[in-house]
């Protein structure tokens, strides 16, 4: 395995001019040796195109790529050493699952007592050991997808390997399934894993850090618990979360630091108070959901703005149209200002 460091910039065009003509703006950052990532952002924010210039399908316009602090820049993927796990399973239908998963070894001649073993390990991991002498013809998409998966974490001696959203043709009940076996063989084999998903469940389930991107930025970089606690840009707190972060005005609430433009708190911390109690805010009740495990509350602010607050099911509920006093401050309430947070 190896650590991974990338000082770089890309752009499509031959001569980006403004941050909208750049895929990925300049960022600095690392993969260290055995870490289990996600790139998590939406449709067109650069988190394919960073996988690409890790694996050596693309070239960056401007900067490194270091493996283990060589610049790896121009080198191929098999001269980087990189397995990677694509959208659409790559299999070779006219073999077995045995070959299929020996198939990479097999290439780079590693004996085939040490194949049978590493074969054997991967098919028991990924619950393919009942089907190693069936041809992968005629197997269900998932089965197909574990032997793409087990393709490339057969190897010994990679780099890193890269998935690029490879539980997306999945059935959501096997997602989870397969979701909990990568983690398991990542604390398992400690394999430098890279993973790419606009999916929030997968990426927090999944990675030990989340790269969250937007438009070609790396706004924050941190475990689960950071990226809903402390979300440094306000993309991060209204992409995590379901449903996002709540933002209002900080003009709203006295006593707001000195340069914030923006209070963010998530519903999960905003509680129903008494009228009197200091800095709670009057809203009306426009909209009750019944989520099953907790009660979703939407009011509005008397500036319009929204706010959004869950409640336990033991919780006494307002009725549409109540007016009700919202507490919003506390431990976990944030402020903005030009979308990133002020720090204390």
């Amino acid at each position: 395995m190896s650590r991974i460091d990338l000082d770089l910039a890309h752009s499509y065009r031959s001569d980006p001019q403004t941050d909208s003509d750049y895929a990925l703006l300049p960022l600095d950052m690392s993969f260290a040796d055995g870490g289990a990532y996600a790139l998590l952002g939406p449709s067109g924010c650069g988190k394919t195109t960073m996988l690409n210039i890790i694996s050596g399908l693309l070239d960056p316009s401007q900067g490194t790529v270091k493996f283990d602090g060589v610049v790896m820049n121009r080198r191929t993927p098999q001269q980087r050493n990189i397995a990677q796990v694509f959208q659409f399973p790559v299999v070779y239908d006219t073999m077995t699952v045995a070959q299929n998963l020996a198939f990479p070894l097999r290439n780079r001649g590693v004996p085939p007592d040490r194949i049978r073993e590493r074969v054997g390990k991967i098919a028991e991991m990924l619950e393919l050991s009942g089907q190693l002498n069936t041809r992968a013809a005629g197997l269900s998409a998932d089965a197909r997808q574990k032997i793409s998966l087990g393709r490339g974490l057969v190897r010994e001696d990679v780099c890193a390997v890269l998935f690029d959203e490879p539980l997306t043709v999945i059935d959501p009940h096997l997602k989870w399934q397969l979701r909990r076996k990568l983690k398991q063989i990542h604390h398992e084999l400690r394999l430098t894993l890279v993973y790419v998903t606009h999916d929030q469940v997968e990426a927090l389930t999944f990675a030990d850090q989340v790269v969250v991107m937007t438009q070609g930025r790396v706004v924050q970089v941190g475990s689960a618990s950071d990226l809903f606690e402390r979300p440094r840009h306000t993309f991060v707190g209204h992409f995590i979360g379901s449903p996002g972060m709540n933002f209002l005005p900080a003009g709203l609430i006295p006593g707001a630091p000195t340069g914030a433009s923006l209070l963010g708190v998530r519903p999960e911390y905003v509680t129903l108070a008494d009228a009197q109690a200091s800095g709670a805010l009057p809203a009306i009740v426009s909209r009750i959901q019944d989520v099953g495990t907790y009660w979703l509350l939407t009011t509005a602010l008397a500036d319009g703005s929204t706010v959004r607050a869950r409640l336990r099911p033991e919780q006494t509920v307002p009725q549409l149209g109540d007016e009700v006093w919202l507490a919003l401050l506390g431990a976990h309430t944030c402020f903005y200002d030009r979308n990133e947070e002020l720090l204390a």
